[in-house]
């Protein structure tokens, strides 16, 4: 198992981005999207990822630049366009590492902080690793790598070795979109010399065992740690297979002993997800983020603080409305620092590391979706906006001033108009206050009707925020002409706990019904074209476009669901993580009498009461919700008679992830609503 890159797209400008006045889906794929950061241990600099696609090749290349804390020149420290550098590292020394394929396999590589001296110190097994870090005194390096703990066809018929099939006992045998069934991670450390280079050979810290770490597929480096001295590791992992596994978001926090051979579970009898364990900077503490309702992946995240010396834990935000993510601990100790949603964006906040009262540090409409500490009062994040993609900027925590560390994007943005971002509110049907956002085309004209589109969040409990998005671009849809309407329904984080958590159970009530309200407000500005309103949405999103499609009463003249669930009863069984559809649904269809979801809110249920067109998108790979679900709505709508597409990508998963997929998918997108919502404008395909 590998770890993806943190790293997304490309960096400086083509000579004809000043001709271009609109975002188009190819222009997305020549933005630079910047990917990891990592401070100097001095403070003074700041190592960077972005990478480059070329859309003709359908694939990209990460590099790594710096740039002064203080503000300055960017300098490219790495130029090798057919491979990524990633897994960024500094050493004590002031020496830079970072895993590279440039030789055929992921190998770890040092360089100068001035572009000299590169070299190669590893030569790790071929099949490659993943997740290394180095102790911070650099002592040792710890990464993953994958064990094989289970049986595949060959092993069981040596003599059919062109047998292409699994044989499976037991769940949890794929998940997101890959297969999981005879290999795990598991955390290695090795011992590193004066030279830098590890010596000896990589030992299992979780030999013997048939569990994860990190929790896969998708977590990463975050979820392991070394103490200040490199002789203690922490790492996360959910030491459950099978049914067993799929069912339950117990992760813990594990502790090895390098010196005893060791291991400790310090979040035992924590019955929900426990991850991302962070050292206090003297070792006598380690924080994680801890969600306490067992089988709940969108709980509130607390943070909890485990004293060594007194055996103790405590969650010092208990009692907060707000999530936490990206915990960092400041020099002294005595504060920590964390990144939460609210109110549609994602801010920093402080709490003192004993407990007490949280602080929101930063304001303003934008996100820090990352962030490091840098001296006493002050950091470089990583801040997106709807409007603007990833950059690095310098914060003064004390006052929450800014400072831009890096325009990736200066040129590529240059010559594009973007459109105007609204923050409104509307009264929902049971009297509370939602937060919309609504983005105008460029050059918005309100004498003028504009075609208009309800975007509907997936998750279900995934906020809209100040994203960059490369997937669901809401000003890439504004520049082709349409207004969109983009509610932070309920089920959406940021705005309570009570808010957040409401969802679960009520997927066709409530959130439904925050929708209509959305759309039906800001339909009353005289420039909304009543008969030329479109809804979109993917997963749950895709959800809710099946579900209103049986519903919507004539407000809508087109549809377009991505990865949406439109059968739960089929869906139910077919899914990877059960714990999901158990909390979330709240029943297994099979138990009697059956709960609403399957009587009330499941979207098949209502196809005879669908009469508009709709586009279907899916992924050959999607195992949160499998291609299936999209196969069962198109045929449901090609045999109902209502005007629709398939667009299916066999080797897709949930989300599109190859240029040309993602450039295909845009055309498509928007081709299907030029046909039903701007006729006049251009013609079928």
């Amino acid at each position: 198992m590998r770890k993806p890159l943190l790293t997304a797209l490309a960096l400086f400008p083509l000579a004809a981005a000043a001709q271009q006045t609109m975002l188009t889906p190819e222009k997305l794929w020549q933005l630079g999207r910047l990917g990891e950061m990592q401070v100097s241990p001095d403070q003074k600099t700041v190592a960077f990822t972005v990478t480059r696609y070329s859309l003709n090749d359908n694939k990209g290349s990460a590099d790594i630049y710096l740039v002064p804390v203080a503000g300055g020149s960017v300098k490219q420290l790495t130029n090798t366009p057919a491979v990524s550098e990633n897994t960024l590292n500094w050493r004590p020394d002031g020496k830079l590492t970072f895993l590279s394929g440039e030789g055929g396999s992921d190998q770890l590589y040092v360089i100068n902080a001035d572009g000299s001296g590169k070299q190669q110190l590893s030569q790790f097994p071929e099949e490659g690793l993943s997740n290394l870090k180095y102790a911070p005194k650099g002592n040792f390096i710890l990464y993953t790598q994958d064990v094989k703990t289970g049986k595949e066809v060959k092993d069981w018929y040596a003599d059919l070795p062109k047998a292409d099939a699994r044989i499976i006992d037991d769940l949890n045998y794929r998940h997101w979109n890959v297969w999981d069934d005879y290999k795990v991670a598991h955390v290695f450390f090795q011992p590193v010399g004066a030279d830098g280079k590890p010596t000896g050979y990589g030992k299992d810290a979780m030999a013997g065992e048939k569990f994860d770490a990190p929790l896969p597929p998708l977590a990463g480096s975050e979820q392991l740690a070394f103490s200040p001295d490199g002789y203690t590791l922490a790492y996360t992992s959910r030491k459950l297979t099978g049914k067993a596994e799929a069912e339950s978001t117990n992760s813990d926090i594990y502790l090895y002993s390098i010196r005893e051979g060791k291991t400790e579970n310090l979040s035992l009898g924590l019955e929900g997800y426990d991850v991302e364990p962070v050292f206090s900077p003297d070792g006598t503490k380690v924080a994680w983020l801890s969600m306490a309702t067992p089988g709940f992946e969108a709980d509130r995240n607390g943070i909890v603080v485990y004293d060594f010396k007194t055996k103790k834990r405590e969650d010092i935000t208990k009692g907060s409305e707000q999530s936490a993510a990206n915990v960092r601990w400041s020099a002294d100790g005595k504060t920590i620092y964390f990144a939460s949603v609210i109110q549609g964006t994602d801010q920093i906040f402080s709490v003192p590391s004993k407990g007490g009262k949280i602080k929101q540090l930063t304001q303003g409409a934008q996100n820090y979706n990352s962030f490091e500490l840098v001296g006493k009062d002050q950091a470089v994040a990583n801040k997106t906006t709807i409007s603007s993609p990833a950059d690095l900027v310098r914060i003064d925590l004390k006052t929450g001033k800014e400072t831009t560390l890096t325009s990736i994007n200066k040129d590529e943005l240059a010559g594009l108009k973007m459109g105007k971002v609204e923050n409104r509110r509307v009264t929902t049907t049971d009297g509370k206050q939602m937060q919309v956002y609504v983005i105008y085309p460029p050059d918005f004209d309100p004498s003028k009707k504009y075609p208009t589109l309800l975007y509907c969040q997936g998750g279900p409990q995934s906020p809209i925020t100040q994203s960059f998005s490369y997937r669901w671009n809401f000003q890439l849809m504004a520049a082709n002409g349409y207004i969109i309407v983009a509610p932070n329904r309920r089920g959406l984080p940021g705005f309570g706990t009570e808010w957040n958590n409401s969802i679960s159970g009520d997927w066709g009530g409530q959130p439904i019904r925050d929708y209509l309200s959305a759309i039906d407000e800001v339909s009353k500005e005289p420039f909304v074209d009543k008969d030329r309103r479109g809804c979109v949405g993917a997963s749950y999103g895709g959800f809710s476009v099946y579900y209103l499609a049986g519903h919507h009463q004539g407000r809508f003249k087109t549809f377009i669901a991505h990865a949406g669930l439109f059968n739960l009863t089929s869906w139910y069984p077919s899914t990877e993580e059960m714990f999901f559809a158990k909390h979330d649904i709240g029943a297994a269809p099979w138990e009697m009498p059956q709960h609403k979801s399957y009587t009330e809110f499941n979207p098949q249920q209502f196809v005879g009461k669908w009469d508009t067109p709709i586009l279907v998108i899916h992924g050959g790979k999607d195992f949160r919700v499998p291609e299936g679900q999209g196969m069962e709505a198109f045929g449901s709508a090609q045999l109902r008679g209502i005007p629709s597409r398939f667009l299916y990508f066999p080797n897709e998963g949930h989300w599109i992830q190859k240029p040309q997929n993602a450039v295909l998918w845009n055309r498509v997108f928007f081709e299907w609503l030029g046909r039903t919502l701007k006729p006049e404008t251009q013609a079928a395909k």
